[in-house]
Formats: structure tokens, sequence, C-alpha cells
């Protein structure tokens, strides 16, 4: 187990129940990077990550 899969299941035995728009998720994004800069990178990864899952792999 990674230690982000802590993280991961809180956020699930939280919040589990509720559904967000991705516009919701992309304003928490934002205020998570402008009260935790040193984490742009990653969270600018992740991102793209979930923009991305319908793209077709070459």
């Amino acid at each position: 187990m990674y230690f982000t899969d802590r993280g991961i299941e809180e956020l699930v035995a939280r919040r589990g129940e509720e559904e967000v728009s991705f516009e919701w998720l992309a304003d928490q994004l934002r205020t998570f990077v402008d009260l935790n800069p040193e984490f742009e990178t990653p969270v600018e990864r992740l991102a793209t990550w979930l923009a991305r899952l319908d793209d077709d792999e070459d």
C-alpha cells in the first residue's frame, strides 16, 4: 500500500457518497496549489492525466 492510499481511503470514507463536477474539482485543485505551490507539478500531472483518460493510446 502506498502512503497516498491512506488519503484516498479517507476521501472515500468521508465524501464517497457525494457527486462533484470537474469544475468544482478544478477550483479545489487551484486553491490547493495557491496554498501549497510546491505541489504545482504533481497537481498539473494529475489534472492532465484525468483530462486525457479517454484518449486512445498510440
